[in-house]
This record gives C-alpha cells, sequence and structure tokens, in this order.
C-alpha cells in the first residue's frame, strides 16, 4: 500500500462500496447478493419443517449455515472440496 493507497486506488482508511440485492435466485426461500468492492457473497435461504433428531421436544427452532468459495474466486484457482468439509469451511460455518 504506497503512499496509503490500496491497489483498488481505495484510500486505506476509505470503506469499500457495499450493495445488497434481494431476491436474486428464484427457487430458494430468500436471497440475496452482498457485493463489497470487488467481493461477491451469494447468500440463499431455505426452510424446512422439522429439527435433528437431538433438537425434537424442546419447542425450538434449528438454524445451519453452509460456507463454499468457488474454484475460481480469488487469485489463485482453490480446489473444490470433495468427502468433507476442511478445517476454514467448518471455522467459517460455525462464525456464521
Amino acid at each position: 500500500m504506497a503512499g496509503g493507497a490500496r491497489p483498488s486506488g481505495r484510500a486505506a482508511d476509505e470503506m469499500r462500496r457495499v450493495t445488497l440485492t434481494p431476491g436474486v435466485l428464484k427457487n430458494a426461500a430468500g436471497s440475496c447478493l452482498a457485493e463489497f468492492g470487488d467481493t461477491r457473497v451469494l447468500c440463499a435461504a431455505s426452510v424446512e419443517e422439522g429439527v435433528p433428531a437431538w433438537r425434537k421436544g424442546a419447542h425450538a427452532g434449528w438454524v445451519t449455515a453452509e460456507y463454499a468459495m468457488l474454484p475460481a474466486s480469488g487469485s489463485r484457482r482453490t480446489p473444490r472440496e470433495y468427502r468433507g468439509r476442511k478445517g476454514r469451511s467448518m471455522e467459517i460455518e460455525r462464525l456464521i
């Protein structure tokens, strides 16, 4: 960041432009395209009746999340995760 500017030309203390576009997926119960500068995040929500077996009878709901980065989402190709999620994905899902 020579001279306090980022590679994008944005100042070190300048926020990225944030745009939220709701309803971008027709088959999801809810969806949104979140854009933070050049970073794009596709969010989708679905609704299922029922809860996990250990939650039955608790008179409470259950929320879960999944996270995935597509192979070309960064400057270096990230291989898809097959046969279970890796540590980074599991950690990000916990944060979500």
